[in-house]
């Protein structure tokens, strides 16, 4: 028997295929899974397997609610566990990205939200994107990737939260992003990156810089919700 219909199987690999085209990650620094809810399950990158090399069968089913391997030899990304958490925490997400590309990894040593500081930021993110809490030692020794993605759910909030801020920082680690699909998760990585190169500059420029709400909001409101009108519908 096989886990994961063969559309989901394909639509992962193409989302983990697209990490280093998008100079989202060194080596093997990234993942991204896709979840079906009907079967209760997700498929993710296998660990440590080189983007070039991987195909739609070295994906790794894993079951939702227990996150032990359905099938196959090769272990998940050690990141499993994090994907697993939001999956729960989140109904409405249909796929999670985990990379260390560079900005997003600066502020998140750095321990900084990213700041809104232009309608290119706002046209995605609802708002400053969120680093959360350093790991305590007991959450370190102990389910450690999980403990990982609880403390992403707990900066982030619901599942309505989640839809308007699509991305956080993990403290002294990284970026995780998520989206309605296994590719969105990672156009919503390129974006985030994107955003924070920018950020890094225009406060290189002036630290002061600022962007007003009334201007986000706008920025926001139109690619997203009832009134969003970017874009045109698929064909």
């Amino acid at each position: 028997m096989t886990y994961g219909s063969p559309a989901l199987r394909r639509a992962v690999l193409l989302a983990n295929q697209r990490i280093p085209l998008a100079k989202l990650a060194q080596l093997t620094w990234g993942n991204v899974s896709g979840i079906d809810r009907e079967a209760g399950l997700y498929v993710i990158k296998p660990s440590g397997v080189a983007y070039d090399d991987l195909t739609e069968d070295d994906l790794v089913p894993v079951d939702l609610a227990t996150g032990k391997v359905l099938d196959g030899d090769l272990r998940p990304s050690v990141d499993s566990e994090s994907h697993r958490a939001f999956y729960l925490a989140w109904p409405s997400i249909g796929g999670v990205t985990h990379t260390h590309s560079t900005n997003a990894v600066a502020f998140a040593q750095a321990d900084l939200d990213i700041p809104v500081l232009g309608t290119t930021h706002a046209d995605t993110f609802d708002g400053p994107v969120p680093v959360t809490r350093g790991l305590t030692p007991e959450e370190c020794a102990t389910d450690y990737e999980l403990n990982t993605g609880r403390v992403i759910v707990e900066r982030i909030g619901d599942d309505e939260a989640a839809a308007g801020m699509p991305a956080a920082l993990v403290a002294n680690h990284g970026p995780f992003t998520w989206g309605a699909t296994p590719m969105k998760s990672v156009e919503n990585g390129i974006i985030l990156e994107a955003v924070a190169e920018m950020a890094i500059k225009t406060l290189a420029l002036n630290p002061a810089a600022t962007t007003p709400q009334h201007l986000q909001e706008r920025h926001f409101k139109r690619k997203h919700g009832p009134g969003a009108y970017y874009g045109n519908p698929p064909k």
